[in-house]
């Protein structure tokens, strides 16, 4: 995190011929112009195919007396992974076609997608309706393989059919169709089977520093969602601001700050579109906000200077306030994962912490035993907040220097690493936590760390780099953990940290994430190769964008 430096049956009716796997030739260094700088208008990537590249026409399909064109995968961003053509016309929006959910148990739980669907492609909807020419059907298959986020989606006779085991399969599979209609204007016969390669993947956005209004909060989600990406993480706690309302806690909450009814809206809208919101209160450091209205809680060193941000982890009203916090939110954040920050907690940039900080050495000590150090209280404090959000079913996270090496206290072996830096004083590398049997995922602030200002040599990064360099064993710098350790890599999501939050506009910052966020979905859909240069890629993803939201 750069905040301040210290340095997720029915459709079987598939056919399983051969399986045409969409691995293609890497990109090659002359794929193209790069993104757009952020703070500038996007430019437009060329239209025209040139050479090398494989481009469906838009074409509709062809007249019964004329041979059909050939199948081709859907155009989408992120690309699907399997595609088994088959001759026949395709399937394109016509008037009466409608979206039906399947009858019964296969239909449960599908009308938000059903209704989404069909608004997008402006088709009628019947629930449990047995499907008809020109139908789309959603289904669920509970038995199907793939896992819950996957899909498969059936061209045939001149209908649709998306099933997946889960809802969120389901509507990926609404959303390839989506993209394909907007690029091509119909589908092209066949079958995709897909899958996301990882399961966390998304954005992490700081509100705290600045605030962003709930509507471009909103079009952020409505963008991961079209992107197939399920996460959208908001550090609203830090030195600069605290921006949620809080009822038990009042005193605290900076101006402007999102209500909880905007939240209540930005959480309902993010359920319906299969991204979860993920909540960050970051302790023991970066509380500044809060201490401005309980400086009696501010860490003080041996000579009675305060420390920016830090509260004293000695003092049980500390943890007592942050945990009344913790619990005020937990009600309004229904998701599982909870990220409790953790990170740069300034005491131990310190020569000598203990020297420097007596209280908190005595508190080691009397917690842990002679030789404990400020360290082993610090994780104790991890832990600690840890317990209350794992008592109330949810999946505890940190930063990765917010875990200690070789001390007297442990972190708790189930709170997942969000790995950012090796360049903190002390950072350990990745290895060091997949050894240990740690969960991580990939902020690598190399790659997916877009920082207003671009304080401390960060620069903004470019969807180029990330589609052509990076892939979710990139944890730190630009060098790849061993393969072996893929499954422990969760995923990954973008980080929007706002140092300088008057650096760019709500508007440059959508533009500037625009092409970084599709190019890494893109890559935690699937780390293989891209099919597409890049070129190709920036092509089909302003073919595909919306109108710019708030």
């Amino acid at each position: 995190m750069m905040r301040q430096r210290t340095s997720s049956s029915a459709i079987a009716t598939a056919t399983a011929a051969a399986i045409l796997l969409l691995a293609a030739p890497a990109c090659s260094a002359a794929d193209g112009p790069d993104d757009t700088r952020p703070g500038t208008a996007p430019a437009s990537a060329p239209r025209t195919p040139t050479a090398g590249q494989s481009r469906t026409p838009a074409a509709a399909p062809t007249p019964a007396d004329s041979p059909p064109p050939p199948s081709r995968p859907p155009r989408a961003i992120p690309a699907v992974r399997e595609f088994e053509p088959a001759t026949g016309p395709g399937w394109r929006p016509t008037p009466g076609a409608r979206v039906v959910t399947a009858a019964g148990a296969a239909g449960a739980g599908l009308a938000d997608e059903a209704r989404l669907l069909a608004g997008e492609l402006d088709l009628g909807v019947a629930e449990g309706a047995a499907p008809g020419p020109g139908d789309i059907q959603l289904a669920l298959a509970p038995k199907q393989p793939g896992g819950p986020e996957s899909y498969t989606l059936t061209t045939r006779g001149g209908r649709v059919v998306i099933s997946g085991p889960d809802q969120a399969g389901v509507f990926y599979g609404t959303r390839t169709l989506g993209q394909a209609v907007r690029a091509d204007g119909f589908l092209g016969e066949g079958t995709v089977r897909d899958r996301p390669a990882k399961p966390q993947r998304g954005l992490h956005l700081d509100i705290a520093r600045k605030s962003f209004t709930a509507d471009w909060i909103e079009a952020r989600v409505r963008e991961l969602a079209d992107l197939k990406l399920n996460q959208l993480a908001l550090h609203f706690s830090d030195d600069q601001g605290f921006r949620i309302e809080s009822t038990r806690h009042p005193e605290i909450v900076s101006t402007p700050h999102l209500t909880k009814a905007e939240v209540r809206r930005i959480v309902d809208l993010a359920t319906r579109l299969h991204v979860t919101v993920i909540p960050e209160i970051d302790s023991p450091g970066h509380l500044g906000a809060v201490l401005r209205a309980h400086p009696a809680l501010q860490l003080r060193d041996s000579q009675g200077r305060t420390v920016r941000g830090a509260v004293d982890i000695s003092d049980p009203a500390a943890a007592k306030l942050v945990d009344e916090l913790l619990r005020e939110y937990l009600p309004l954040f229904p998701g599982r994962p909870w990220h409790l920050g953790a990170d740069e907690y300034q005491a131990l940039v310190y020569r000598n912490p203990e020297a420097s900080f007596p209280q908190l050495a005595a508190a080691a000590r009397q917690r842990y035993g002679a030789g404990a150090t400020v360290g082993d209280l610090a994780t104790g404090w991890l832990n600690d907040r840890a317990a209350v959000v794992a008592g109330a079913g949810r999946q505890p996270k940190a930063w990765n220097d917010g875990f200690f090496h070789g001390s007297k206290a442990a972190a708790d072996p189930a709170i997942e690493v969000e790995y950012w830096t090796g360049k903190e004083i002390g950072a350990r590398p990745p290895l060091d936590y997949l050894n240990a049997g740690r969960r991580l995922v990939n902020l690598n602030d190399e790659y997916l760390y877009y920082v207003l200002g671009q304080p401390n040599d960060f620069t903004y990064p470019t969807g180029r780099r990330i589609y052509r360099e990076w892939t979710p064993l990139v944890l730190r710098g630009t060098a790849p953990v061993p393969a072996r350790w893929a499954d422990r890599i969760l995923g990954a999501r973008l980080a929007v940290w706002c140092d300088l939050a008057g650096a760019q506009t709500q508007a440059q910052v959508a533009a500037g994430i625009r092409l970084p966020l599709a190019a890494l979905s893109q890559k935690v859909w699937d780390a293989r190769t891209p099919t597409r240069t890049w070129t190709a890629f920036t092509a089909l993803a302003d073919e595909l964008r919306r109108p710019p939201g708030p």
